[in-house]
């Protein structure tokens, strides 16, 4: 585990495996271990850079927490490594690569799902203050539950107990659970620009089984950027990279390995 020291002097930590050019992956409202299924399918190519958010892991926190302090973290990350690193997010890390790249010099960018909320759905989103309101009434574990239905799920699942016990993340993911309302309070404070002043090439991903307000939110990002950067795969859900690594990761690979710098055609 290697450490850096972010703008406010707080110590963010990060995972290195293998060797080659840096792949930053930047883990959403889970855990870092969220990357452990997809690391091998990079690591013998690239050097697999996995920070650990603030608050999270090995990394050091603070009392106040933002979107910019977020991309701070990252920024110093990228400071740290050899050469421009390809970024790659997952959920609230996707929203973090975006924000990042809009300040940093980035080979590439890679987004799944980006937490960027739009339309009615983020005039009325209180994911935050009701995951809060659990955690006040000593209820965790129903925040994360709350949370995990809403986020994965779209706020639709007929059996979420019977999902949960096949996720791996649960139930260790309860620790993280005001960790995750205060990222919730970040992202339900973002408002998406009218476009995106990103110059590295850009992939955007979605899968059909997705919740639906991130899907809207995928296609405002790409709309607010140059040309055409979204793929969606069928039948993969929010949690993709990690549970379907086998559907998910070639498409990844073949944009970070392609040499030239065009946006990749839409499957709309």
């Amino acid at each position: 585990m290697q450490t850096v020291t972010s703008t406010d002097g707080t110590d963010i930590a990060f995972e290195q495996h293998g060797d080659g050019p840096p792949l930053i992956l930047l883990h959403g409202g889970s855990a870092p271990q969220y990357w452990r299924p997809v690391i091998p399918r990079f690591a013998e190519d690239y050097t697999v850079i996995v920070p650990h958010r603030r608050g999270v892991g090995e990394s050091g926190d603070s009392d106040e927490y933002t979107l910019s302090r977020g991309a701070e973290d990252v920024r110093a990350v990228i400071d740290a490594v050899d050469d421009d690193p390809i970024l790659f997010g997952h959920s609230f890390g996707g929203l973090l690569a975006i924000e990042t790249a809009r300040t940093a010099s980035v080979e590439k960018l890679v987004a799944y799902e980006p937490a960027v909320l739009v339309g009615e759905y983020r005039e009325q989103a209180d994911l935050a203050s009701q995951m809060q309101a659990r955690i006040d009434d000593g209820e965790p574990r129903q925040a994360m539950k709350f949370y995990v239905r809403e986020v994965m799920h779209g706020g639709d699942i007929d059996d979420l107990d019977g999902w949960l016990a096949e996720w791996p993340p649960w139930p260790d993911i309860v620790a993280l659970t005001e960790n995750i309302a205060r990222i919730n309070r970040a992202i339900e404070g973002y408002r998406l620009p009218e476009s995106l002043d990103i110059t590295a090439p850009t992939l955007l991903l979605t899968g059909t089984e997705g919740p639906p307000h991130l899907r809207d939110g995928i296609r405002a990002v790409d709309a607010a950027l140059p040309g055409d950067h979204l793929l969606e795969i069928e039948g993969v859900g929010h949690g993709g990279p990690a549970e379907a690594p086998g559907r998910v990761i070639p498409k990844v690979r073949s944009f970070i390995e392609r040499q030239e710098t065009v946006a990749p055609e839409s499957s709309r």
